[in-house]
């Protein structure tokens, strides 16, 4: 199935080729890999899921979970800074 998308801005164009650098792939795959990580299934954790995957990681004080996930957030708030400036 082909999709088409109209009226895109040349300024989220030139990001999206750039993103597409960096991966090393065409646009049309770059595209295709942002639609299908978009609309996978989210799966639903359940409190024993939950559960070994806090033993797996080996938390042992409720602080180091609030480490792990501010440095998450901040790897992630700075990858979001540098897809903005790198075009």
């Amino acid at each position: 199935m082909n999709l088409s998308i109209k009226h895109v801005s040349e300024p989220l164009v030139q990001r999206l080729r750039a993103r597409a650098a960096r991966h090393h792939r065409s646009l049309q795959s770059e595209l295709l890999a942002i639609i299908e990580a978009a609309a996978r299934e989210e799966r639903r954790l359940t409190p024993v899921d939950i559960l070994a995957e806090v033993r797996q990681i080996r938390l042992q004080t409720p602080g180091e979970a609030v480490q792990i996930l501010r440095a998450d957030r901040d790897r992630v708030t700075l990858g979001e800074r540098l897809d903005r400036t790198s075009i």
